[in-house]
């Protein structure tokens, strides 16, 4: 999976934010906390699911199943507004 060129990702104050540029289909700010940062950060060097649990589980204190499931849901919502590519 990898973050679609069409959105950029931004971190501001510990906050991590899905910007759209001009030509995506969708309009608006998505805006998530560290962790969505790091699947963010995974997904932009075209991280699988797998890839991108292993470092959170590296960098998070944490059930491994509870990241998977946080992981699979935010990858739902990126690829919901089409920012992910397969």
């Amino acid at each position: 999976m990898k973050l679609n060129k069409k959105f950029v990702r931004y971190d501001m104050d510990g906050k991590a934010m899905v910007i759209p540029l001009g030509d995506a289909s969708f309009h608006g700010v998505v805006q998530g906390n560290r962790s969505v940062g790091v699947i963010l950060e995974c997904l932009e060097r075209g991280a699988t699911e797998d890839e991108i649990v292993q470092t959170m589980y590296t960098r998070f204190d944490g059930d491994r199943n509870q990241m998977r499931a946080d992981v699979r849901d935010v990858v739902a919502k990126l690829k919901s507004i089409g920012a992910i590519d397969e």
